[in-house]
């Protein structure tokens, strides 16, 4: 709560818009997919965007896309009544556990920058948020499963056909899969609720033993 309330925190968090295109040597992509609970991330992107804009140094504005889990989907229950009213919900357990938010503090901030980016607002389930995180991870990332919620929801609008494969998108990853050990293990195990696992690789338990990991890795890569 404090965070997103913090002003501070969203002055600063606006470079995170500016650095993208920066790094894009100032062309701006065509959507930017950012994990939300209390709204924060997406208002401070917007703001960063918006000033971009004012001082002529891009001259059009990304499509914002806020990604909920589904188990604390209030701004999506909003989007889906064209922001007419707030909507507030007691927010279920999920897995994007920093994202479990049922009244969003910074949901007018929000409004604004999806409706004025032309943006959207996309819920996924656990089992979409555990698997996206999986499908990701077989690139060498290790991801999170707030970035889960993310990368689900391209998913998503990929499959929809909202984003074409000519389009430039930007995924926020929100934080490292090492703060969610039990999240990773749990999937690979197969023992995460609600969550079926279709990419596990089970862990392997040794003891510590050079001589016996030595011949589990050789077994395992049938040499």
């Amino acid at each position: 709560l404090a965070n997103s309330m913090n002003s501070i925190r969203i002055e600063g968090q606006k470079t995170v818009g500016i650095e993208i295109v920066r790094q894009f040597e100032w062309e701006v992509p065509d959507w930017i997919i950012i994990p939300v609970g209390n709204l924060g991330n997406i208002s401070a992107l917007y703001k960063g965007f918006k000033l971009m804009m004012e001082l002529g140094l891009i001259g059009k504005m990304p499509r914002l896309v806020a990604a909920q889990a589904g188990k604390a989907n209030p701004f999506y229950r909003s989007f889906l009544n064209g922001f007419q009213e707030k909507v507030a919900i007691q927010a279920d357990k999920t897995l994007a556990s920093a994202i479990q938010i049922g009244d969003p503090v910074s949901y007018e901030k929000a409004v604004q920058a999806v409706v004025e980016s032309n943006g959207l607002v996309e819920a996924v389930t656990e089992h979409e948020l555990a698997n996206a995180a999986a499908r990701a991870d077989l690139t060498g990332m290790y991801t999170c499963p707030h970035t889960g919620v993310a990368l689900a929801a391209l998913f998503k609008l990929i499959g929809r056909g909202e984003v074409k494969s000519t389009d430039r998108v930007v995924v926020i990853s929100t934080a490292h899969g090492l703060k969610f050990t039990s999240f990773k293990v749990g999937y690979h195990e197969g023992k995460l609720d609600e969550v079926e696992s279709e990419l596990a690789n089970p862990p392997v338990y040794l003891p510590a033993d050079v001589k016996v990991v030595k011949e589990t890795i050789a077994r395992k890569l049938q040499l």
